[in-house]
C-alpha cells in the first residue's frame, strides 16, 4: 500500500499507512498561508480491501463545520467521481471505502488539474468569435488567461477559481464557456450580439497546482486584494483588474465554492455606500430567473445581509460593484451535495457543476437589457 500527493493539485500528510484499515493522515496547510482544508491524494495497492483512512486534524482546520454532513469524493479513472462514506466526530474525518480497483484517488471536491484548464482555454480559442489573451504572469510565471468572447457594447466579466480548491468553478466554466460558444444555440448568439463577454476561468492556477485551499504562491488570499493588488504579492489580480479599467465593467459573476453551506447561492453586492438600488432589484431578477431555468439554485438559504456603508471594497464582487456602479454578484457552490436536490451517489458533482454554468446565460438574459 502506498499514499502519495506528489502531483498537481495533490495536498496530504502521512502520519501511519502501515495496514489498509488504520490509515492516519493530516491535512497540510497552504503553500505559504494558515488556510488547512483541501486534501487530495492517491492511495494504491489495495483493491478489494477495506480501508479505513483517518484525517487526524479536521477538527483544527478552516472551515470545521465543512465536515458537517460532508462526504469526500473518490475516482477510480480521474473521470467520474463518486462519494464515499465519511463520518466526523468534532476532529477525526474518517472515511470508509473498499477500492474496485488497485489505484484510487480522494480528494475535497473534484479536481481540476491545471493540464485541464489549459485543453479547455485550447478548445474555446478555437471556436468562432473567440479572442485568447493573457493578461500577464502569476507569482510563479505560469499565464493569466483572457478569453473575449461576443462583439457587443456592453462589457461582460466573468471569473472563477480565486480560491483554488474551490474546484467547483472550474467545472462551472467548462459548461458554461461551451455553451456560450455554441454556434447553434440561439440564447447564446443573441447574447455575443449585445455584449462583449470577459472570462477568465482560473485566476488562481499557482495556487491549483500547490495544493492550496485558499491563496496564491505568495499566501495572499486573491478575494482580499482587490482594493490594492500588487504586482509581487497579487499580480493575478492586478493583471485582471488593469484589463477591467481598460474595457469598462457593466456585469460581473465571480464563481466560488463555500464549504458550509450545501446550496448554490448568490452573494450580492449589499452594503456598498452610495450603490445604485437599481441594481439590486436586477440581482433578484436575476436570482429568480436562475432558479426558474435550474432547480439545483436556490434563494432561501444564502450569507446574511450586510449593512448599508458595512461592505468590505477588497472583495471583488464589492470592489467591482462600487468602482464600476454595475450589477456585481458571487455564486457560490457547496462542497456537499445540494441539500434541496440530492443525489446520494455523486452529490453535488462536476457534472452539475456544468449544467449550472450552461443555465446563467437564461439567467442573464433575463436582465441584459437593464445592465446599462
Amino acid at each position: 500500500m502506498k499514499i502519495s500527493a506528489a502531483y498537481d493539485g495533490g495536498s496530504i500528510n502521512v502520519l501511519s499507512a502501515q495496514v489498509p484499515d488504520a490509515v492516519r493522515l493530516a491535512l497540510r496547510k497552504d503553500s505559504a498561508a494558515d488556510f488547512l482544508q483541501w486534501f487530495n491524494f492517491r492511495l494504491t495497492g489495495v483493491a478489494g480491501t477495506p480501508c479505513v483512512i483517518t484525517i487526524t486534524n479536521a477538527g483544527d482546520s478552516s472551515y470545521p463545520k465543512g465536515w458537517e454532513g460532508y462526504q469526500a469524493v473518490a475516482s477510480d479513472d480521474l473521470r467520474h467521481w463518486f462519494r464515499v462514506t465519511t463520518s466526523y466526530d468534532g476532529k477525526n474525518l474518517v472515511i470508509r471505502h473498499t477500492p474496485t480497483h488497485d489505484s484510487i484517488e480522494f480528494a475535497y471536491f473534484a479536481p481540476y488539474p491545471h493540464a485541464r484548464h489549459r485543453e479547455l482555454v485550447a478548445a474555446i480559442q478555437a471556436r468562432p468569435g473567440v479572442t485568447a489573451r493573457i493578461l500577464g504572469a502569476t507569482v510563479e510565471g505560469r499565464e493569466m488567461d483572457l478569453l473575449e468572447i461576443g462583439s457587443g457594447p456592453l462589457n461582460l466579466w466573468f471569473i472563477g477559481r480565486q480560491h483554488p480548491g474551490e474546484t467547483q468553478a472550474s467545472w462551472w466554466m467548462e459548461g458554461f464557456l461551451r455553451r456560450l460558444t455554441d454556434p447553434d444555440d440561439a440564447l447564446a448568439r443573441s447574447l455575443r450580439e449585445r455584449a462583449t463577454f470577459n472570462v477568465v476561468p482560473h485566476m488562481n492556477p499557482d495556487g491549483g497546482v500547490l495544493g492550496n485551499l485558499r491563496t496564491n504562491a505568495a499566501g495572499a488570499n486573491l478575494n482580499r486584494e482587490w482594493q490594492e493588488p500588487s504586482a509581487e504579492r497579487s499580480p493575478e489580480v492586478f493583471h485582471v483588474r488593469a484589463r477591467m479599467e481598460q474595457t469598462g465593467v457593466d456585469f460581473l459573476l465571480d464563481v466560488h465554492g463555500d464549504e458550509g453551506l450545501p446550496y448554490n447561492f448568490i452573494a450580492g453586492p449589499q452594503g456598498i455606500s452610495g450603490y445604485d438600488l437599481r441594481f439590486l432589484d436586477l440581482s433578484d431578477r436575476f436570482c429568480a430567473s436562475y432558479q426558474h431555468v435550474n432547480p439545483d439554485f436556490q434563494t432561501e438559504h444564502g450569507y446574511p445581509p450586510v449593512a448599508v456603508g458595512k461592505a468590505d471594497l477588497r472583495i471583488c464582487t464589492k470592489y467591482v460593484a462600487s468602482t464600476f456602479q454595475c450589477l456585481a454578484m458571487t455564486l457560490e457552490q457547496p462542497f456537499k451535495d445540494s441539500a434541496i436536490t440530492p443525489e446520494p451517489v455523486a452529490g453535488w458533482s462536476p457534472g452539475r457543476c456544468a449544467h449550472l454554468g450552461a443555465s446563467v446565460l437564461d439567467a442573464l438574459a433575463a436582465v441584459i437589457g437593464d445592465l446599462r
